[in-house]
């Protein structure tokens, strides 16, 4: 079983987005648990209704009219959410990863949609692969096409270029650095790679991040080079450096 843990902070309308795909999924063996930290936002009623639309999939084709009361009732064994106070990203994903009991694990943030195979392609890659610790793939990023390679080690210490969205052999995840605040993907594949644990890729894009989020953020290639003194670019510079000093690179 796959457990998906999407950590979420004030994008509830993303979030929906999110949850739709993964009920779109050909491959239905998972569980969902959704880590709320300490959203402001309408977030607890995105998930009434999902909870609903998951209640419905449990009943009989006559009783899935969403405004039937015994929806209510139903009992959702793959589907947890929880609240905690915000601690980031990282603590977000290991609360949720601490509640998970799936073979698997995947860490999507909110604001991605899933393709309707992403699931099913993740798992046969790991399958089909059982030296990889984790499946990652291409994705899009807005309106960029990120079209990545096969698993290199040296690439990997130069620059961060698989997404945190990947599918991940539990046994093999070492937990998330709750003191890294950017980067944290990266960090965590690195981190991977000194234990002896590597990846294989999809070539295919079974993801989409909508961009614009707290969880998710990028910037064009050009703007590291001819922008040095924009703040967002500081700061990537910031935690470039916090990452090649932890893994001393």
């Amino acid at each position: 079983m796959i457990s998906i843990i999407i950590p979420v902070y004030n994008q509830a309308e993303k979030l929906a987005k999110c949850l739709a795909s993964i009920l779109n999924q050909t491959f239905t063996d998972y569980e969902i648990i959704v880590v709320n930290d300490d959203s402001k936002d309408n977030i607890k009623k995105v998930i009434e209704n999902f909870k609903k639309e998951l209640a419905a999939l449990a009943l009989p084709e006559s009783r899935l009219a969403s405004e039937n009361p015994e929806l209510e009732k139903v009992e959702l064994a793959n589907f947890k959410f929880i609240t905690q106070a915000n601690g980031g990203a990282n603590a977000a994903r290991n609360r949720g990863a601490r509640e998970a009991t799936g073979e698997y694990l995947l860490f999507c943030d909110a604001d991605i949609v899933l393709d309707k195979q992403a699931l099913e392609y993740f798992a046969d890659a790991l399958k089909e692969n059982p030296e990889a610790s984790y499946a990652y793939s291409s994705f899009k990023y807005g309106w960029k096409t990120f079209r990545l390679f096969p698993f290199d080690a040296d690439k990997l210490k130069q620059m961060p270029y698989i997404h945190t969205t990947s599918l991940i052999r539990r046994k093999d995840w070492p937990g998330f650095d709750e003191k890294i605040k950017r980067l944290q993907d990266w960090d965590l594949w690195l981190t991977m790679l000194e234990a002896g644990k590597t990846g294989v890729w999809i070539d295919m894009i079974l993801l989409r991040v909508a961009g614009g989020g707290t969880m998710s953020a990028w910037l064009p290639a050009f703007a590291y080079k001819l922008l040095p003194w924009l703040g967002s670019v500081k700061k990537y510079n910031a935690a470039v450096a916090v990452i090649k000093k932890k893994h001393n690179l």
